[in-house]
């Protein structure tokens, strides 16, 4: 299969790398011919994988149409406010016959749209499915065990996706519920972002344990009231990607967190990162969601206060822990 994977930042990367060592024709987009040629002379992304061989399948381009030219896949892996603006340039070079593989983990700021709506409203011929999962790119890199899920409507789609990525160390699954999915890979990146800042002010495992379970039920029913499954949240793209985002080292969004934990400002946390944290900007589309939607979600809320609106982390954790009494399920 001939694959083209636009963004080379470390998932990009990697899903690059295996798609060339699972023997396809991978062909990785870089925005300058510097940055191209840099990559193909030493075979490795140093800025994001370093240590990571280039298969001799992967090639590096910065001519988009080029890359685009007769692929069978074209998987987007940029920050998710970039989508749009990307996808516009995908559209004039795109096969007709290509199926779009959606990997960014974000809801739109301007629109409160998901990634894959995104991507239909731009590419309108286009065949869209979205990836998503607990996966760490430099884990899959070395190897290790790993589980992903595809989503789609259609079947076909989603099998072919699945088919495309499955390796002796990655399982893939298939999914229906592509709503689901998106929404579960968004707004998990809220919920680590408060994670990191439990683990940054020391509040012990049993606040985290309740943060993580609680952000869940939050993520659950706002899914429910925008026509997700439920189930859904309980799986790869829910689930188990809240826990390895809450929990990883290797978390942009939890150590977003922690930082801000730790006394430094949000902008200069940012300003220190090589990547995007998805759950800065997604705290504010979550947070307009869940008034459009007059859903309760007040650790998202109490997140977006800390992130966007400078409250105080003392008094977020008061405001959280002074809430009225409730049942569990509600």
């Amino acid at each position: 299969m001939n694959v083209a994977i636009i963004g080379t930042g470390s998932w990009g990367t990697m899903l690059a790398i295996l798609l060339a060592r699972n023997g396809h024709a991978a062909r990785l987009w870089a925005r300058t011919e510097q940055e191209a040629n840099l990559l193909n002379a030493e075979r490795e992304n140093r800025a994001f994988l370093r240590g990571v061989l280039f298969p001799d399948a992967l090639i590096v381009r910065a001519d988009l149409p080029r890359v685009l030219a007769a692929s069978d896949f074209v998987f987007v892996v940029t920050p998710a406010q970039r989508v749009r603006d990307n996808a516009r340039h995908i559209a004039p070079h795109l096969p007709s016959r290509a199926i779009v593989v959606s990997c960014a983990k974000g809801i739109e700021l301007t629109t409160l749209h998901s990634m894959s709506a995104v991507l239909a409203q731009e590419l309108s011929s286009a065949r869209v499915c979205v990836l998503s999962g607990p996966n760490l790119a430099r884990e899959i890199a070395a190897g290790l065990p790993a589980s992903s899920v595809v989503a789609s409507a259609d079947s076909a789609i989603a099998r072919a996706a699945q088919s495309l990525l499955m390796s002796p160390t990655l399982r893939v699954y298939t999914h229906d519920d592509v709503l689901g999915v998106e929404l579960a890979g968004a707004l998990k990146n809220v919920i680590a972002i408060g994670a990191g800042i439990v683990d940054g002010l020391n509040l012990g495992e049993n606040a985290k344990a309740a943060f993580i379970t609680r952000g869940l039920a939050e993520m659950t029913r706002l899914g429910i009231k925008l026509g997700a499954q439920a189930m859904t949240f309980a799986g790869l793209a829910g689930l188990g990607d809240l826990l390895c985002t809450c929990y990883s080292e290797h978390s942009r969004n939890h150590f977003v967190g922690m930082e801000i934990a730790r006394g430094r400002a949000l902008a200069e946390i940012q300003k220190s990162m090589r990547m995007i944290a998805e759950g800065v900007p997604t705290a504010h589309a979550a947070r307009q969601l869940a008034v459009r939607e007059q859903i309760e979600m007040p650790i998202v809320e109490q997140v977006y206060q800390v992130l966007h609106a400078g409250k105080k982390l003392r008094h977020a954790i008061i405001d959280l822990l002074a809430r009225e009494a409730k049942p569990e399920i509600y």
